[in-house]
């Protein structure tokens, strides 16, 4: 058997879930030369017939087709000879399969528990009713590129469409209190939508600002909010130039602001406060930046779905290291885990956004940490739902974070950037 080739084995079973019973998805990703090749195949129903899409994506540029049984067979063949570095992730109603395939050739594979999942293959030609759909949005997906010519989602916006779908579904339970868009008054603090200000919303890291122009006609064509002002922060020049033209294009470019700067450097000279902040997938302390801007605006609502973490990675890396005799020094219980950085990187992806919560607890925030989006959309599907109406420095979200913190011997990026508004708090139980 050749270096990076499949035990026959392990080719059969793959064969055996994908054109089984229960199939719901198998993607692989290739990296070669420094590139990246990615397949994904799931099983839809076009027109009443079932068949098989198949979205390839090399170097960026995508590619959907859309396969009957023999065409996916074919298709899977190909998916399984592939050589080199490489992973796959085979998800079934009875169970999942992983497999990576090392630079040396090695082939590891895990298999999830048993499982007794529904599988439902959606008509692919339907249409969903999600907040986009909820009014005339054809201008708007087209001008921001979800959309083509002809009004179609793009096969590979398909994902960010979904994304966006599900952030603004959140935004709308947020602030409102029924399937009507009934807006709640809350206590000690008037609704935006029912009165006669600005509800203002700022989007910390905007970037290609999919998420920044969409909420702002979902929330005055579905919410019917009366004033709404929205405002994009990007440090990109071109992103903030592409979104200003998208803006006028939809004659908007009054409610809907792009600014060019660094977050950290930003303060706002354009509005006297901040109902909402938002924020989708900024990378590593990007994302505590906009909790932090949330924070000190006294932002009403913070949204925030995380990226990346490695800020907390690096820390807990610098623990573990190997010494003569092949000892490990560091958090001794935890050893084995920080050694492989797979592990050690999920557990700082919950390390943080669990720090992240916490501290935005001690400040007054009620929060949620939600899955807000299917994981198919995207794996950084976690969201942090915060809603400022709590008294700050209560002693049992002290206690857990202090606790947490401690156990780990971390100092969190967020506690050293709200170091002015937390310490106060924290040092009544140092």
């Amino acid at each position: 058997m050749e270096r990076f080739e499949l035990e026959p084995k392990l080719k059969e079973e793959i064969r055996a879930r994908v054109l089984g019973e229960g199939f719901m998805k198998i993607v692989q990703t290739v990296r070669r030369n420094g590139k990246q090749f990615k397949i994904a195949m799931r099983p839809v129903e076009i027109g009443g017939i079932k068949k098989f899409q198949a979205e390839m994506t090399d170097d960026g540029q995508v590619q959907v087709k859309n396969l009957d049984m023999n065409a996916a067979a074919e298709g899977l063949e190909e998916i399984i000879a592939q050589r080199g570095v490489r992973e796959m992730h085979l998800m079934t109603a009875k169970g999942d399969l992983h497999m990576r395939v090392t630079k040396k050739g090695h082939v590891m594979v895990t298999r999830s528990a048993e499982m007794d999942r529904v599988v439902t293959v959606q008509p692919h030609d339907r249409v969903k009713k999600v907040p986009l759909t909820s009014f005339d949005s054809a201008a708007l997906l087209r001008t921001i590129g979800i959309a083509d010519g002809n009004g179609k989602i793009r096969a590979s916006m398909r994902g960010k469409y979904d994304q966006v779908n599900e952030f603004l579904k959140v935004v709308g339970e947020t602030v409102v209190r029924d399937s009507g868009f009934g807006v709640r008054t809350l206590s000690n603090h008037e609704s935006r939508a029912t009165s006669h200000e600005t509800f203002t919303v700022v989007d910390c890291g905007c970037g290609k600002a999919y998420l920044t122009i969409s909420l702002y006609f979902y929330l005055t064509e579905v919410l019917k909010f009366p004033d709404v002002k929205v405002i994009g922060i990007d440090r990109r020049n071109d992103v903030i130039t592409a979104a200003k033209k998208m803006v006028a294009q939809l004659d908007v470019a009054d409610k809907v602001e792009f600014v060019e700067a660094d977050l950290s450097e930003f303060q706002p000279s354009t509005f006297n406060r901040v109902d909402m902040v938002v924020s989708l997938h900024a990378c590593d302390t990007a994302t505590d930046e906009a909790l932090a801007k949330g924070v000190e605006w006294k932002a009403r609502y913070i949204l925030s779905a995380p990226c990346c973490q490695h800020e907390l990675q690096k820390t807990l890396g610098a623990k573990v290291r190997r010494c003569e005799g092949g000892k490990v020094r560091g958090e001794e219980d935890f050893s084995g885990l920080l050694r492989q950085s797979i592990l050690r990187e999920r557990l700082c992806d919950i390390l943080t956004d669990s720090f992240r919560a916490m501290i935005l607890r001690i400040l007054g925030f009620k929060v949620q940490v939600i899955e807000f989006v299917s994981s198919e959309a995207t794996t950084r599907n976690i969201m942090l739902k915060c809603e400022y109406g709590v008294k700050p420095g209560q002693p049992d979200p002290i206690g857990e974070y202090l606790n947490l913190r401690d156990y780990w011997k971390v100092t969190p990026w967020l506690e050293t950037r709200l170091q002015k508004l937390l310490g106060k708090h924290l040092e009544r139980y140092s």
